[in-house]
């Protein structure tokens, strides 16, 4: 149920990856196996969901290519091309959801965001994509050396943007990340489609 302050006008809070841009390793490793379980192994195994993440936290790619390259030299040029050719990673902006930024600026809303994301790679999808520029504020994990779900990083936005969780809509794909802006306060929605997040925000009389 919406938890935002009746009568108030709601900031709107979205998560990048997965919910406005579609960044999957997938998209550059899938030139890099002819085999695909190969390439599933390598992902989940190798280049972790952990090891990514760390970066997202701040820990320098060249640190973190470093470490994994001596844990596992066998796989030393793919674990390079996870930093070197990262933009591969990017495959454009998801248009569905774009296009329910766009009609939310148009209509006058207060748009902010929220994302785990290296500080070192962030600047390319900032050049890459110009409906960026529709966010009032974007605080990034790796510049604030912490992560999502953490609250501390919610509470960050929060100040950045005097606002209050009940005073926001939290949008992101991840069911941890939306447990935990629940647990502070937030109205939060898990994203899964454009079409269930325009559902969503109609529901709470932000859409028509």
């Amino acid at each position: 149920m919406p938890t935002t302050n009746p009568g108030s006008t709601p900031a709107i809070i979205f998560d990048l990856g997965a919910v406005l841009i579609d960044w999957d390793p997938r998209h550059l490793y899938r030139k890099l196996f002819d085999d695909h379980q190969e390439m599933e192994r390598f992902l989940a195994e190798i280049t972790t969901h952990a090891w990514n993440a760390q970066h997202d936290a701040g820990v320098r790619w060249e640190d973190g290519v470093s470490s994994l390259t001596v844990e596992h030299p066998e796989y030393a040029d793919l674990i390079m091309a996870y930093w070197k050719r990262w933009d591969e990673m990017l495959n454009g902006p998801i248009e569905g959801t774009v296009a329910i930024l766009q009609r939310l600026k148009d209509d006058g809303h207060e748009l902010h965001a929220l994302t785990n994301w290296s500080d070192e790679t962030f600047p390319v999808a900032r050049r890459r994509y110009g409906f960026l520029d529709l966010f009032e504020q974007i605080v990034v994990s790796g510049e604030e050396k912490v992560t999502k779900p953490d609250h501390r990083i919610y509470r960050t936005l929060l100040d950045r943007i005097g606002r209050t969780p009940r005073e926001c809509i939290f949008i992101d794909d991840s069911p941890r990340n939306v447990a935990a802006a629940v647990e502070l306060g937030f109205d939060a929605i898990h994203f899964v489609s454009p079409q269930q997040l325009a559902d969503d925000l109609a529901v709470r009389g932000i859409l028509d």
